[in-house]
């Protein structure tokens, strides 16, 4: 129960308890506690995105689960929360992404879509009859020869990242990336360090049909979604290097 004396705080517009604090934005950010694990890293090649597709039935056609999407030819963004929020914001991120590409004939920068999405989140805090997104994005890209990598949240909040992770396994994964990100990593080691903190954050329960996985080279520039047998090779690699450190462990 809310304490009595800010109950007139907790209704359907934002405005600030005695405290400081804004409800709504903070109900909105359990609403991507509450989904599904998405993570970016950074590496000395690009980028790399990841999510956990998970599933609540075995009737669910996984590959109709879509969690990272194209915003541009060189950004990608993987999300968690509500999922209609998250398309609604994609789709603005799109937009604005060849708005600017119309007006200026070259690709936006990473830093600025990801500040134009944060501009439309936060306004969503702020404005009568509407409610705060109730979705977290990690916005990836290649910009000037560069990788970017920002989390957005709910409040409209921008930071930069070399690692993320958003949703419910967030605290695991962290911990993962805190211990074993290396900035000079090869593309393929971003994407075994991205699956290692899955693994983490699901407990193990981490399988080729339950993840997606997209790349940003920097190489060429170009956002590239894995296929399903790209993605099934790097989960058995990882399987089987799980499965030998529990066979040392157990020699132990």
């Amino acid at each position: 129960m809310q304490p009595l004396q800010n109950a007139g705080y907790d209704r359907a517009i934002t405005v600030f308890s005695p405290d400081g604090r804004l409800f709504q934005v903070e109900y909105a950010r359990e609403a991507v506690k509450r989904g599904t694990t998405s993570l970016g890293v950074k590496s000395a090649e690009g980028i790399v995105l990841v999510v956990d597709k998970r599933t609540t039935s075995s009737l669910v056609e996984t590959k109709s689960i879509e969690k990272i999407f194209q915003i541009d030819n060189h950004i990608g963004a993987a999300t968690s929360g509500l999922v209609a929020d998250a398309r609604s914001l994609i789709e603005r991120a799109r937009i604005e992404s060849q708005i600017y590409r119309m007006t200026y004939s070259e690709a936006i920068r990473v830093g600025s879509l990801a500040k134009k999405i944060c501009d439309m989140k936060q306004l969503y805090t702020q404005n009568g009859g509407v409610r705060p997104f109730g979705s977290a994005l990690i916005i990836g890209g290649i910009c000037e020869g560069e990788s970017k990598l920002f989390e957005t949240d709910p409040s409209g909040a921008l930071i930069e990242y070399k690692a993320t992770a958003i949703g419910s396994g967030r605290s695991d994964a962290m911990d993962v990336f805190e211990e074993k990100y290396q900035e000079d990593m090869t593309l393929d080691e971003a994407i075994d360090l991205a699956l290692d903190a899955v693994y983490e954050a699901t407990e193990g329960k981490t399988n080729a049909e339950s993840v997606e996985i997209a790349v940003i080279e920097k190489e060429n520039e170009k956002y590239r979604k894995l296929t399903q047998e790209e993605v099934s090779s790097y989960i058995d690699k990882l399987v089987d290097k799980k499965s030998t450190n529990d066979e040392k462990e157990d020699e132990e």
